[in-house]
C-alpha cells in the first residue's frame, strides 16, 4: 500500500487521497489491519489514489504498524507534527512544542483543577515516550520509558506533553485544559486516557495538507476516516470526513457520512461502494 507522489484518481475512484487515522479506525483493537481493509486500500491505490496514514501517535509509535503493511509512502504522525516518508524511514518535518509555553499552561491547568499526571513524547524518529508518576500507561506492545522524576520531561525536545487527572474524565479535563491554556497551546483528545497538549495550531489538518503538496493532491480530492475529536480538523480539512460508528459524538457531529466500527472494517465498506462507482 505505497503511495504514489503526484498520481490521480482514475478508474471511477472519486479521491486522489485517502487519509485514515489509525487508533479505532484502521487498526482493530488488537493493533492489527483486517484482511479485507488492506484488500480495499489496495485496490483504491491500484487506481491511482494514494493512501495516507494520519495519526496521533509519534514516529516511533507508528513504525512498525507501517512496516507491517508494506506503507512506503509517507505518513502524518504526532498530531500533525511530523511528515515521515515510511519507505526511507526518515523525518521531512517535525513540530516541537516551546517547552516554556507548555509548563505555563499545566500551571494554569492545575491552578484550576489541582495535581496533573504527566507523560511526553521525544521529538525524532527513534524518540521515547516517557511516563511519569502517576500517570496510567496504557497496556499494549508499545514501548515507553517510566521516570521518577517528572522534571525529566522538559529535558530534550518534545512533540507533546500527556496529560491525566485523578478524578476528571476526559472530556471535562479536555474542556478545562482549553479553557485555561488554549491561549498558549493546543489541546486535543485521542482517545480513552489521552488528553495532550500541543503547539498552538497544530493539528492532523496542518500535517495532512503539507504532505498532500507533496503528494500532487488538494483538499477537494482527499477522503477521511476517523473516530476522535483530534480527526475533527481533518474532517474541515478534507472534501469528504466518514466517522467510524464507533466514533467520539463531537466527530459525529461533522462527518459527512458514517461507517461500520474498526472491528466491522468501515474503511473497507466505504471504499468497496466508492470502488463499484
Amino acid at each position: 500500500m505505497s503511495a504514489p507522489s503526484g498520481a490521480g484518481a482514475v478508474g471511477g475512484f472519486p479521491y486522489k487521497l485517502i487519509a485514515t487515522d489509525l487508533d479505532g479506525t484502521l487498526l482493530r483493537g488488537d493493533h492489527t489491519v483486517s484482511q479485507r481493509t488492506r484488500d480495499a486500500l489496495a485496490a483504491s491505490v491500484a487506481t491511482g489514489a494514494a493512501h495516507i496514514v494520519v495519526t496521533g501517535r509519534s514516529v516511533p509509535w507508528t513504525r512498525h504498524i507501517l512496516d507491517d503493511l508494506g506503507y512506503e509512502g509517507l505518513a502524518v504522525c504526532g498530531q500533525g507534527a511530523q511528515v515521515y516518508h515510511a519507505g526511507e524511514h526518515r523525518l521531512l518535518t517535525s513540530v516541537t512544542l516551546d517547552r516554556q509555553l507548555a509548563a505555563l499552561a499545566l500551571a494554569k491547568i492545575e491552578a484550576e483543577v489541582g495535581p496533573l499526571s504527566l507523560a511526553a513524547s521525544r521529538d525524532g524518529v527513534d524518540g521515547d515516550v516517557l511516563i511519569g508518576p502517576g500517570y496510567e500507561a496504557q497496556e499494549g506492545p508499545l514501548p515507553y520509558v517510566p521516570i521518577n522524576d517528572a522534571s525529566e520531561l522538559w529535558s530534550a525536545p518534545l512533540n507533546k506533553v500527556y496529560v491525566q487527572h485523578p478524578r476528571l474524565g476526559d472530556d471535562e479535563l479536555w474542556a478545562v485544559a482549553h479553557r485555561v491554556a488554549g491561549e498558549l497551546v493546543g489541546v486535543t483528545m485521542a482517545g480513552a486516557g489521552i488528553v495532550e497538549i500541543l503547539p498552538l495550531g497544530l493539528s492532523k489538518a496542518t500535517g495532512l495538507s503539507l504532505a498532500a503538496r507533496r503528494l500532487g493532491a488538494r483538499r477537494a480530492d482527499t477522503v477521511a476516516f476517523g473516530d476522535m475529536p483530534n480527526d475533527v480538523p481533518m474532517f474541515g480539512w478534507a472534501a469528504h470526513g466518514v466517522a467510524m460508528a464507533n466514533a467520539h459524538d463531537e466527530l459525529k457531529a461533522v462527518a459527512d457520512e458514517m461507517t461500520l466500527s474498526n472491528e466491522e472494517d468501515g474503511i473497507a465498506v466505504v471504499l468497496e461502494r466508492m470502488l463499484r462507482g
